[in-house]
């Protein structure tokens, strides 16, 4: 791979608990999409994902008004942003998580020194929990995806994107769970002049609260999550995130488990890099073809200078889950 080095500064200057992540021009997946293909390398982020961006701001901005304790429910990435953030600001966090979420991913926490409670089955009942955490005084809770802050912070991923690549690339696929990468790229496209590009949004079939709001013109909560994409596991998208779909060009795609998770082998085989399902759905739009289906449709030109994938993290997954996850799914 060919990594790009970035000539930005100022991006992630000393104050921010992000770093610049490597966008490397990726052979294997490019052979695969017929074009040049980039990887936004934002599992390589001290936090595991591209959640500290936004987290590590919003964190930021609540203890220079004060915050004492800070509380976020997250099915894994966004609680280790907060707690790398609470450690970084030396505030205390307790860390709301379903009942199912990973055992490395509890430890992950534990070792940041969050305080770690589990409750209910899916994330929008750790979120009930947290936010009754939050009346305490002195205890702010750290939405994992819906608050302008979180977009405000997500959105320097887009402006080392322009420093790095100077010209916009034909398409930017994006995994999406609660909108909150899909609102803060979206900001950033705009912020940059980029907003033209269009953006594949990417879900599980059993997560894909964003592609049935989008059908239905309105939110729409899920009756539950039946994706193995945890990470992607809002049953209701941020309003934010559907807004952005009058704005600029957002193509929603839903691919099934069974590719997100075929995705997350071929990107181990082809680039030594274990991601998370979430990831794999945003990874299996090159690798199922859906990429050269929506060229074929009319929905994407038919040639395109290059393509931004996204690599959102892999905090949530290991070898053994990943077998686990393919034995589950009938893949060998």
């Amino acid at each position: 791979m060919r990594r790009l080095e970035s000539s930005l500064t100022g991006c992630a200057r000393a104050e921010h608990f992000h770093t610049v992540t490597p966008l490397l021009e990726s052979w294997a997946l490019s052979q695969v999409a017929g074009t040049t293909v980039f990887l936004k390398c934002e599992n390589v982020q001290p936090a595991g994902s591209f959640k500290i961006r936004g987290i590590g701001h919003f964190c930021q901005e609540m203890a220079k008004k004060g915050c004492r304790h800070l509380v976020c429910s997250s099915g894994g990435n966004a609680g280790i942003a907060a707690a790398y953030a609470a450690r970084k600001l030396g505030i205390p966090a307790t860390i709301v998580l379903p009942e199912g979420t990973s055992l490395q991913v509890v430890r992950r926490l534990q070792g940041e020194g969050a305080e770690v409670q589990l409750t209910g089955k899916v994330w929008d009942e750790a979120s009930l929990k947290a936010q009754e955490l939050a009346t305490r005084d002195g205890w702010v809770n750290v939405p994992p995806f819906d608050h302008p802050l979180i977009w405000e912070g997500h959105a320097s991923l887009v402006r080392e994107l322009k420093a790095a690549l100077g010209t916009p690339p034909g398409a930017l696929v994006l995994a999406v769970g609660g909108g909150g990468l899909l609102a803060g790229v979206s900001a950033g496209l705009a912020e940059v002049g980029w907003q033209h590009v269009p953006i594949i949004a990417v879900e599980t079939q059993g997560a894909h609260c964003f592609n049935a709001a989008v059908k239905a013109g309105r939110l729409v909560t899920l009756p539950d999550i039946t994706s193995v994409a945890k990470s992607l596991g809002a049953k209701t998208v941020a309003a934010r995130a559907l807004a952005c779909v009058q704005e600029l060009e957002i193509i929603s795609e839903v691919v099934e488990d069974v590719q997100a998770v075929s995705a997350v082998q071929q990107f181990l085989d082809d680039e030594r890099m274990l991601v998370e399902p979430a990831c794999g759905a945003a990874l299996a739009v090159i690798y199922s073809g859906l990429l050269g289906r929506l060229q074929a449709e009319g929905r994407l030109r038919p040639s395109l200078a290059s393509v931004v994938v996204i690599v959102c993290g892999g905090n949530s997954i290991d070898g053994g889950g990943l077998q686990a996850l393919k034995a589950r799914l009938g893949q060998s």
